[in-house]
């Protein structure tokens, strides 16, 4: 017995994914109403107020040439950075005592509860990121670390750099 699948493409089926279907978010709108690190100027593209993502938030961040953030963690959170224009070096660990470097199109990931701080290795030029999280809790803890002994450089190892 044949299925008519004819009222699976009605036009009420239709007319619903044309508002919550594909969204595009020109970069110009983006929403700065976001949980701020000293430092850094986060901005949501996507999130659950604007498209109402449940499990992702996604937006860009820019770190003003030879500025630092403040150390913080993003609590249960996994971070993705990707690095669009600029130098970006990251301090992580109790102390921010490892560091490594990324540069235009290399991707940062950064654990749940790992406290870091994003550090623009250029003091001429902007660092410009995208970032994506893994739910759309805008979650920052800001923590107070001095950095207590000599950073360990830790080589940025991924599957195009291994060595």
């Amino acid at each position: 017995m044949a299925h008519d699948h004819s009222d699976d493409h009605d036009h009420d089926h239709g007319a619903r994914w044309k508002h919550d279907g594909v969204r595009v978010i020109p970069g110009g709108s983006l929403d700065g109403n976001t949980a701020q690190t000293p430092g850094m100027d986060r901005k949501a593209a996507i999130n659950a107020a604007r498209v109402g993502a449940q499990k992702i938030w996604a937006g860009t961040v820019t770190i003003h040439a030879n500025a630092k953030t403040g150390a913080h963690h993003h609590g249960e959170l996994e971070s993705v950075i990707y690095v669009v224009r600029g130098r970006a070096r990251m301090r992580w660990g109790d102390h921010l005592e490892y560091v490594a470097e990324a540069g235009p199109g290399d991707f940062i990931y950064v654990p749940p509860f790992v406290p870091h701080q994003e550090i623009n290795a250029s003091d001429s030029e902007p660092l410009e990121c995208v970032l994506v999280r893994s739910d759309n809790e805008a979650v920052v803890v800001n923590l107070d670390i001095t950095p207590a002994e000599a950073p360990e450089n830790v080589k940025w190892i991924d599957p195009i750099h291994r060595t």
